[in-house]
């Protein structure tokens, strides 16, 4: 053999060695740019996840700096989404989903596996927050042991990563039942919409100082039994924030002002996805306006449809003309 061939000989090898990883790196790139995604898909392409996943460590770290915890609701794959994107450290699906999602009169009328459903839908979304289910009236309160069959229901079938349940201290075995299972529980005291009946309606707790000493007992009493966070419902802010102060582990406001350790809302609430003259709590502030958006957008589309300005040709798939015409031919023979 030559040395001019052997050269030749090594010079390819050496230019097959540089050239192979350059190949290799522009496949992926490549097969990115040609992969199609349903038409309906309501995530589209993956965007880049730019968030650790939230876990129950990421909350304490957050409690002991002082840094508030957001907390939002979620009923479904795109609001969990959007929940999820925006940063919230906290997703609940909570029961309101039962007049907000279902148009139902009241919390206690949602069942069991409507909530795992929901959760489900939620939880495909919200891969970076830390995800929590509202375990529906009726699920827990007969015994601690059906309490923990419905917390388990909510981790495998559900997918989320704890549950929430209201009541003090008179929840707090059921509480601690959960907990030693290993599965986190948000309490919820001072307002509990489910027991709105006994309670006379939704009033505000603690407006009184046996009733304030009530809310601080009960949170306590839920804090004891494992609780890692607690909502706090429509409490005087001054008492929220001393029972804050008194505890070891966050309090969610919704209606109990800003010295909780964090603040939950509905999301349909706060992005103002209602018809007006709909009655909102005081507590809700309306961020956004999507009903009035959403209304504007589909009767634009009415309108286009009526008048026929859309589909317009950009919305409409291309096709030879000489195959129109030969479709055409076809058609006059069938009918000859």
């Amino acid at each position: 053999m030559s040395p001019s061939i052997s050269v030749v000989q090594v010079s390819r090898a050496l230019f097959s060695q540089y050239l192979r990883p350059i190949s290799t790196a522009v496949k992926p790139l490549l097969s990115q740019w040609q992969t199609r995604y349903s038409s309906h898909s309501p995530m589209g392409a993956p965007g880049p996840n730019l968030r650790k996943k939230v876990t129950l460590n990421t909350i304490r770290s957050m409690y002991k700096k002082g840094e508030p915890i957001t907390v939002l609701t979620a009923h479904d794959f795109p609001s969990g989404h959007v929940a999820d994107v925006a940063g919230m450290e906290i997703v609940l699906v909570g029961d309101s989903l039962a007049m907000v999602a279902l148009g139902m009169e009241d919390t206690s009328e949602v069942l069991l596996e409507e909530m795992l459903l929901h959760c489900r839908s939620v939880s495909r979304a919200a891969k970076t927050a830390f995800t929590v289910g509202d375990l529906p009236m009726g699920s827990y309160e007969i015994a601690p042991e059906q309490a923990l069959e419905s917390a388990i229901r909510f981790i495998k079938e559900g997918r989320v990563q704890g549950v929430k349940l209201e009541g003090g201290i008179e929840m707090a075995p059921t509480i601690n039942k959960i907990t030693t299972a290993g599965i986190p529980v948000l309490g919820h005291v001072g307002l509990t919409p489910q027991h709105q009946n006994a309670l006379g309606g939704f009033r505000v707790q603690g407006k009184t100082s046996e009733s304030a000493m009530k809310v601080l007992q009960d949170a306590l009493a839920v804090q004891a039994a494992g609780c890692f966070a607690v909502v706090v419902e429509a409490v005087p802010q001054e008492i929220a924030t001393l029972i804050t102060k008194k505890l070891s582990i966050p309090t969610i406001g919704i209606g109990a002002g800003n010295g909780c350790s964090g603040q939950v809302l509905v999301q349909v609430d706060m992005t103002g996805n209602f018809p007006p003259g709909r009655f909102i709590p005081k507590f809700v502030k309306k961020y956004g306006d999507v009903w009035s958006e959403s209304l504007k957008a589909i009767e634009a589309y009415r309108d286009e449809t009526k008048s026929r300005a859309y589909p317009a040709p950009e919305h409409t798939y291309p096709i030879p003309k000489e195959e129109v015409e030969k479709f055409e031919r076809m058609l006059d023979a069938k009918e000859a």
